[in-house]
Parts: C-alpha cells; structure tokens; sequence
C-alpha cells in the first residue's frame, strides 16, 4: 500500500512544476509570473467586480474602482517567482494562460487576504 502513494502518481498529477499539462492547458512550466489582481473584501464586491468584466471592461480599470489592495497600476503585481505568493493564490495564477487587460482571462479564488480575481500577462 505504502508503495502506490509513493510512486509519484498523485504529485505528478497535481504538481503541474514538473510536466507541461499546466493545468490541463498545455502550459508549459513557468517559474516567474507578471500577474495582476482584483482584491476585494466582500464577495459581493468580488462579484460585482467579475460582472463589470464578464461585460468587457477592462481588467485594469476594474482593479482600479475595485480592488481594496495597495498594489496600484490597475491591480499589477509585477513578475512574482514561485513560492513567493500564497499558496492558493499561486496555484490558481500558475495554471492561467497569459492574457491582456482588455481581453482578459482570469480567475476567482478565496485566500486569508479576501477575494481575489487574478489574471497573468506572462510567464518566465
């Protein structure tokens, strides 16, 4: 029994560090990323938020009326490594594919900070 968990099945399936599934999105590994984020304490403002772009509103100019971070820049983050962001955060941002602010791809996920809509601009 011991030896099925050990095998790597399970970590080289959810990992994505180490193979290029990126998520199931053909990504390949990335070590840095330029991601940008809407931070919002309440979900019904991170919902708010998200209708505002589902709409086609620019991500940028969303995370300035929304976002509740200090990070200014329309929600920039600047290139972050891995293991550098929470870990929720990361995973979510990591298995994004790139995209830009006027036609972005993003993502919701909850951590300790609140809510947070993340998109990436790129991959390194």
């Amino acid at each position: 029994m011991a030896p099925k968990n050990k095998g790597g099945d399970k970590k080289g399936k959810d990992s994505g560090d180490s193979n290029s599934k990126g998520g199931g999105k053909g990504l390949k590994p990335a070590n840095a990323i330029n991601v940008r984020h809407i931070l919002c304490e309440k979900f019904s403002k991170k919902e708010e938020a998200l209708e505002k772009l589902r709409n086609g509103a620019k991500f940028d100019e969303v995370a300035r009326e929304f976002s509740e971070d200090k990070a200014r820049q329309g929600g920039s983050l600047g290139w972050k490594t891995r293991g550098s962001l929470d870990a929720t955060f990361e995973k979510a941002a990591y298995d994004l594919e790139p995209s830009t602010t006027g036609n972005p791809k993003y993502v919701d996920v909850k951590t300790g900070f609140g809510y947070h809509i993340i998109m990436v601009e790129g991959r390194k």
